[in-house]
């Protein structure tokens, strides 16, 4: 794919670079724990709790629909066996409360937390690979209503519409530029607004739920820029959510899109709490700043970011020392989960292709990726609640044209399954690419 009011303490309860976790640590006075001798030391605080492997995955459901045999089902099963998202993407309140409680019970009896994604914003995708979701504010209200409902007081993490800030039908950013979703469906005086109050009720509704964090889509790297991506986000009500989310079903580089949510949480920071504008934030596509004599470049999405790097295009310095001077004593606050699943090769160069395309769609099914990080909530990155696998791997980003009349992915010179349907060989690919390998 291209992919609101509870206190503002809930923010502050992070300290200087502690985030909430997502373990009811206070539960544990229900053990009896507090009633021990005063002399006696405190117990540590329980471990993270895992993330759940759903035993009744999707993944599952292609092996048995397709019948895979072989190294397919091999792969699959090794895919199926790595905790990654359970997506709800339709039905009625009623149904979509059903099926969010059946993934909420079964993660609670295993004493694990499972990753839900909420995708069914009206004008999904703006009518794309993805095409779809509910037809008015009312009706998406109501389902995010049945879908709360249905997590009730178990955890659970909710990545909570991928796209959904990255594609506003008929808006202008904060700079003036009119955005190129204009569906004729919707109605060009509302339609952003009412993407916003969407979001704004689902993160009041799921943050109010005790077990529950929930992220808003905070798009890629190669994307919005730090300060139109803040602008959004604040917007859609992120200082009242547990932050956002980054990478959703794409390929960019972990240590590239850690750099890129260390900037956008500082540019939080310095709109909403240092007094500045979203224009100063300093972004990847120019990374001028003290560190490197304001001598900026556009970052390069081809290699992975670091502070010094030799490479001006791939040097986080100038930025990182651009917010650090200007947010001084002002601490950084919202934390960020990043979509691991297929970004251990990073993202595909379609000059490295032996074609020419007029649109490369180097997005959907690109060749040659890898399997990521393992999915985590102990990152040891400041900032960074955890590492995910939003996009279930192996299944199709959509039928890739590439700027041809199709209907054959040229680069793969093959029919790629639609969106959401298990595709054989890139599940290969990604297993054995995988960086680290599967294992």
């Amino acid at each position: 794919m291209s992919v609101v009011t509870r206190p503002t303490s809930r923010r502050a309860a992070r300290g200087a670079g502690a985030r909430r976790r997502l373990a009811a640590v206070a539960a544990l006075a229900g053990l009896g724990l507090l009633g021990a001798s005063s002399a006696a030391a405190s117990p540590p605080p329980p471990p993270d709790p895992a993330l759940w492997v759903n035993p009744d995955s999707t993944t599952l459901e292609h092996v048995a629909e397709l019948g895979l045999t072989g190294d397919a089902r091999d792969d699959a099963l090794a895919l199926a066996g790595v905790p990654s998202a359970s997506w709800f993407t339709g039905g009625t309140p009623r149904e979509v409360k059903q099926q969010v409680k059946e993934v909420a019970v079964g993660a609670h009896a295993a004493g694990e937390v499972p990753l839900l994604v909420a995708y069914n914003l009206p004008f999904r995708d703006c009518a794309q690979y993805s095409a779809g979701g509910a037809t008015s504010l009312e009706e998406y209200t109501a389902w995010i209503d049945g879908f709360a409902k249905g997590i009730g007081n178990k955890q659970a993490i909710v990545v909570l519409e991928p796209d959904g800030l990255g594609i506003i039908p008929w808006y202008t950013t904060f700079e003036g530029t009119q955005e190129w979703c204009q569906p004729a469906e919707a109605d060009p005086e509302t339609a952003a607004a009412e993407r916003f109050a969407m979001l704004n009720h689902a993160v009041d509704t799921l943050g109010a739920l005790p077990g529950t964090k929930v992220y808003l889509d905070g798009t890629n790297t190669k994307w919005l820029n730090v300060g139109d991506n803040t602008d959004r986000l604040v917007k859609a009500g992120v200082e009242r959510a547990d932050g956002f989310f980054l990478n959703a079903s794409n390929y960019q580089y972990t240590e590239n899109s850690v750099a890129y949510g260390r900037w956008i949480s500082s540019c939080l920071a310095l709109v909403t709490q240092a007094g500045g504008a979203l224009g100063d934030c300093g972004n990847q596509y120019w990374n001028g700043g003290p560190a490197n004599g304001w001598e900026g470049v556009e970052m390069s999405h081809y290699g992975r970011w670091t502070s010094g790097d030799p490479d001006p295009a791939l040097d986080t310095a100038g930025v990182d020392s651009r917010y650090a001077e200007q947010l001084g004593g002002v601490e950084p606050t919202t934390g960020f989960v990043v979509d691991t699943s297929r970004n251990g090769q990073g993202p595909w160069d379609p000059a490295t292709s032996e074609n020419t395309y007029a649109d490369a769609e180097d997005w959907c099914n690109p060749p040659g990726r890898g399997l990521g990080v393992r999915p985590t909530l102990d990152t040891g990155e400041p900032l960074v609640d955890a590492y995910l696998w939003i996009k279930v791997p192996g299944e199709s980003d959509g039928q890739c044209f590439r700027g041809t009349g199709g209907p054959l992915d040229p680069e793969r010179g093959m029919v790629d399954p639609p969106a959401g349907q298990w595709f054989v060989e890139q599940a290969d690919e990604l297993v054995d690419l995988a960086a680290p390998p599967l294992g």
